[in-house]
């Protein structure tokens, strides 16, 4: 009967023993793993401030060639104008005087 109570201490002892090292064993691991998911964590952060940058660019370039194209059309339409009030004093000018000429 003693030797069975021994028997089953000793397989206690070496369960505790295996869930030691097995514990052991984890948090032997957890730094590394904790180092390696920082440094995943990092790279994701990263990379999506290096793609809001890029969109952010994209999105000032754009804005700046509609700001050039936008300033050169109103540059465009302001001679236009200029040539039509030109041609607009001409033609009644013209209009006056074949009016006057008829009088």
């Amino acid at each position: 009967m003693n030797e069975k109570r021994i028997e089953q201490v000793l397989e206690i002892e070496r369960q505790a023993q295996g869930i030691l090292d097995a514990a052991t064993h984890e948090a032997e691991q957890l730094p590394a793993r904790a180092e390696q998911e920082a440094r995943e964590i990092l790279e994701r952060a990263r990379s999506q401030a290096q793609d809001e940058a890029r969109q952010m660019l994209a999105k000032a370039q754009a804005e700046e060639e509609t700001a050039a194209i936008l300033s050169q059309a109103e540059e465009k339409n302001r001679e236009t104008e200029k040539l039509a009030m030109k041609n607009l004093d001409k033609a009644v000018a013209y209009i006056l005087q074949r009016l006057i000429g008829r009088v």
